[in-house]
């Protein structure tokens, strides 16, 4: 068979799985509406496990992969993106600063993503600056203080490695936490 032929039939093969899951989910999300606008107590529940904590994507993420497969199997057919960016954490001093640590590093340092995640939060903490948030595909949310935010936007998904952004000065604030507790950074960095 022409592989013309073969990637065409491929292609449209996983365009109607997709069009399938996506029918799935709607239809799925419609009866979830259904169900609490007619139960108050389940709207309140909902409420206070997605507004009031944070929204775990990657149990989301497994359970969908696990239940109705990968989101997008165009693997085959298209080609593997390289990173230009590859990096490893790199510092002068480290020091315990509040919940995580302070790391001397040169100026205009390139943060690397230490571990593969999604982007839950861009803004400013008290004591740390500009951060950006990445939970992680183990589960741990990585606090990255102190960076100028240029590229990144909420909910990216980051590889292990990648620019994350640049440090204000040489000063970069971590900390790790998970399910609410501040983790010791000795264990990630």
């Amino acid at each position: 068979m022409n592989k013309r032929i073969e990637t065409r039939l491929v292609l449209k093969k996983n365009i109607k799985r997709t069009l399938n899951k996506l029918l799935l989910s709607i239809i799925l999300f419609l009866i979830g509406m259904i169900l609490v606008k007619q139960n108050p107590n389940l709207k309140k529940n909902i409420e206070k496990n997605l507004y009031e904590k944070s929204l775990p994507f990657q149990k989301v993420k497994n359970y969908y992969e696990k239940h109705f497969g990968n989101i997008l199997s165009l693997d085959k057919i298209t080609k593997k993106e390289q990173a230009v960016f590859s990096e490893k954490l790199v510092y002068e001093k480290i020091e315990d600063y509040k919940d995580g640590v302070k790391l001397k590093v040169t100026d205009n340092y390139m943060v690397p993503v230490l571990e593969s995640g999604v982007v839950v939060y861009i803004g400013n903490k008290d004591g740390y600056g500009s951060t950006i948030i990445v939970e992680q595909v183990n589960g741990i949310d990585t606090y990255y203080s102190n960076i100028k935010i240029d590229n990144i936007k909420l909910y990216d998904y980051v590889e292990k490695g990648e620019l994350l952004g640049e440090v204000n000065n040489n000063k970069l604030y971590l900390s790790f936490q998970k399910d609410g507790k501040y983790l010791d950074y000795k264990e990630y960095i």
